[in-house]
């Protein structure tokens, strides 16, 4: 067994039988090739890596023959592998540039076959084959008007751009996170193509001075496994979070919120077609923030207030919203009716209810309550969070 068998599937079957034929080319981004095809492996893609000269300078081709299992294509030979692997009735599933030069961006943008990389994308073109470009530069290459009109150019044709991410001084390649929920995105249904969702998460913080706060041990998990796996099923996402212990998605459109008070001047943004709300909101905040720091020395008196419940003034903007209830010790039976009370009593299309036990593992146990029936899941995040997105495609 090659050692890249060893991780197939490792993490998700999200990509299971799909071909993904990985052109590399010469940006030092191509040092992050090893990483990227295996975690495309540990979701279950077949990789053939293809590299142009100056890509095998950077990373060694033994090293992605190790990451991948298959010999990387560097030159073509009479074995016509851009034909065997994009021209034919078996060819792969997505052809994904990563990381894309400029040069190389401009010479597929005008035709030109002089590497194993373009020969591929000319293929690809000519036959169909969905085709993706992540692009990593120096800025002010991206910014060269010749560069970005090409780009504008891939885009027209229906070449998905992936990134790149600025930082003011370059624009770096997409994370190998990204490039998965991409390759999901092209590759897998599209049951929530062109609908927009709102996803709100996180735990709010109620500042009691200018260093402590009321806050709960919501992680955040769950909002961005909703988010992402939207993302990946053809949505376009947007993702309020308030504080979290998870790293959030770069490729997602983001908007962060600490007190629910901050929350609520939000609302009146919402346009979307479904909101899902799983944020742990507090239902208490200090009549009074202090300024600077509370003295630690000695005992002080704090005043709680209500604070607006947002959710039905979410559910006032959006006619499909998906609450959540969380609450501990309930039976089964309990949990279900305290959930089934709050989707009528806000008139929501559904309420996951969970009990607060099961909160930041990275499985979870859920009941989705909905107008006709309620369904018990358990599984990861993700398992949970699929099951949650069929029911919204149902509605939509």
């Amino acid at each position: 067994m090659h050692p890249s068998e060893e991780i197939y599937c490792e993490k998700s079957s999200r990509l299971r039988g799909k071909t993904i034929v990985l052109g590399m080319t010469g940006s030092i981004a191509a040092t992050e090739c090893f990483s990227v095809v295996r975690e495309l492996i540990r979701h279950g893609a077949k990789v053939i890596p293809v590299m142009t000269p100056s890509a095998a300078k950077l990373a060694a081709p033994d090293a992605i023959e190790f990451a991948s299992g298959s010999k990387p294509i560097i030159e073509l030979t009479g074995q016509t592998e851009h034909v065997t692997y994009l021209g034919s009735p078996t060819a792969a599933d997505l052809f994904l540039v990563y990381p894309a030069t400029a040069n190389t961006i401009s010479k597929i943008a005008n035709g030109i076959d002089d590497t194993a990389v373009t020969s591929m994308a000319t293929v690809a073109l000519g036959g169909g084959i969905p085709v993706a470009v992540a692009p990593a530069m120096h800025e002010l290459m991206l910014n060269n008007p010749a560069v970005s009109g090409n780009l504008d150019i891939l885009a027209s044709w229906g070449i998905h751009i992936i990134g790149p991410h600025r930082d003011g001084v370059r624009a770096k390649a997409a994370s190998k996170d990204e490039i998965v929920s991409w390759a999901t995105r092209l590759l897998s249904r599209n049951d929530l193509s062109g609908r927009r969702i709102l996803i709100i998460g996180g735990r709010s913080e109620e500042p009691i001075d200018s260093m402590r706060m009321i806050t709960n041990r919501s992680t955040g998990h769950m909002s961005v496994a909703l988010a992402q796996r939207a993302f990946e099923r053809g949505a376009e996402v947007e993702l309020w979070m308030g504080g979290c212990s998870v790293t959030l998605p770069d490729f997602l459109k983001i908007r962060r919120f600490s007190a629910v008070s901050e929350l609520v001047g939000m609302v009146d943004g919402i346009d979307h077609d479904l909101v899902i709300m799983p944020a742990a909101l507090a239902d208490f905040t200090p009549e009074k923030k202090t300024e600077g720091k509370v003295p630690s020395n000695k005992p002080f008196d704090m005043r709680l207030s209500l604070v607006p419940k947002v959710l039905p003034l979410v559910r006032g903007k959006c006619d499909n919203v998906i609450g959540f209830k969380a609450e501990s010790g309930l039976s089964l039976t309990d949990l279900e009716a305290r959930a089934r009370k709050r989707m009528e009593e806000y008139g929501l299309k559904a309420v996951v209810a969970n009990d607060i036990d099961d909160a930041g593992r990275s499985t979870s146990s859920i009941i989705l309550v909905t107008g006709e029936s309620s369904k018990n899941i358990t599984g990861t995040k993700m398992d949970v969070s699929n099951e949650i997105l069929n029911y919204c495609a149902e509605i939509l």
